[in-house]
């Protein structure tokens, strides 16, 4: 039994199931509304890039990859489910290790095809232990400065 309390849904943020439109609809139905589902720019294997923010300190704590269902249950669930390009399952953040990822909100970018999700982080967000998938992996760069 989890320490922290079930996700809340917010009064009439209820997630309507809609096919996407076209042709693929009724071969290839999605959970997300219709208009979510048109408007997301999908890689070759159907997945879009979910970019992962601690939401109070806006760390940058994750990247992972979401298709349909994924962002169907993230934004339905209040936990952060992923698709494991490796794996080919999905997987919800903290099953295994406990470092679970609340759900605080879910935004997508101006071109459809990046998803920022925003999260209460317990403990590590980094299968290596790190607090970030960023910690202690800076690359040398030239810096540059406005104006």
């Amino acid at each position: 039994m989890s320490e922290y309390p079930a996700p809340v849904p917010n009064p009439g943020s209820a997630v309507p199931v809609a096919a996407v439109p076209g042709p693929a609809a009724a071969a290839n139905p999605s959970p997300l509304p219709g208009e979510l589902a048109a408007a997301l720019k999908r890689d070759s294997a159907g997945l879009v890039a979910a970019v992962v923010q601690q939401y109070d300190t806006n760390e940058v704590l994750m990247l992972g990859w979401m298709d349909d269902e994924a962002l169907h249950r993230t934004m339905t669930t209040g936990r952060v489910t992923f698709y494991s390009r490796s794996r080919q399952e999905y997987w919800r953040k903290g099953d295994t290790s406990g470092h679970v990822q609340w759900v605080k909100s879910v935004a997508m970018d101006c071109d459809g095809d990046a998803l920022l999700v925003r999260v209460d982080q317990v403990g590590a967000a980094c299968h290596t232990g790190t607090r970030t998938c960023f910690d202690g992996r800076d690359l040398a760069v030239t810096t540059g400065q406005a104006g």
